[in-house]
């Protein structure tokens, strides 16, 4: 029996290279259950959950997950071990580590190499957000209802920005 998370009809899988990072990543999530988009949720580490995040994406790919939310700390090696496995997008979030405030994260996540594309985030809580949003906007691509919802989101956040309440 598989050691994680499966979610009925999900189209994100994120993927955090550690529980610690589940606090920042929570906001991934809680953005795209705003938007109704199923997802699911796994600490799968490129490094000590090797096999096991093999077994998952072969898995999630059958099941139709659509894209990867992918979010790691230090070497933050995940994203890109994620990309050399699928072909479905991957959405990079570096995660603030013990060392360097997350640049090393950053730096890790943006600089992989031709042919093995990650669209990388933010550092943290602004990126996990974005990262959400943008899986929406590349889910509503194909989806008319959701880019509605997409797009009535942007205007309440415009409208926000112009109030004095």
């Amino acid at each position: 029996m598989a050691n994680y998370t499966t979610v009925k009809n999900a189209k994100v899988g994120i993927l955090m290279g550690s529980a610690s990072d589940w606090p920042v990543m929570k906001r991934a999530s809680e953005m795209l259950e705003s938007f109704n988009v199923p997802h699911e949720c796994n600490a799968l580490s490129a490094h000590r959950n090797a096999e096991l995040l093999r077994e998952y994406l072969a898995d999630a790919e059958k099941r139709g997950i659509e894209l990867f939310i992918c979010a790691a700390g230090g070497a933050a090696h995940l994203a890109g071990v994620v990309a050399a496995h699928s072909e479905k997008p991957v959405l990079g979030c570096p995660m603030q580590g013990w060392s360097l405030d997350g640049l090393d994260s950053l730096l890790s996540t943006v600089q992989m190499p031709k042919g093995i594309p990650v669209a990388t985030f933010a550092i943290g809580g602004a990126g996990a957000t974005n990262a959400a949003l943008f899986a929406v906007q590349m889910l509503g691509m194909s989806d008319s209802d959701l880019l509605g919802r997409f797009s009535e989101f942007r205007i309440t956040q415009a409208d926000s920005t112009t109030s004095l309440d």
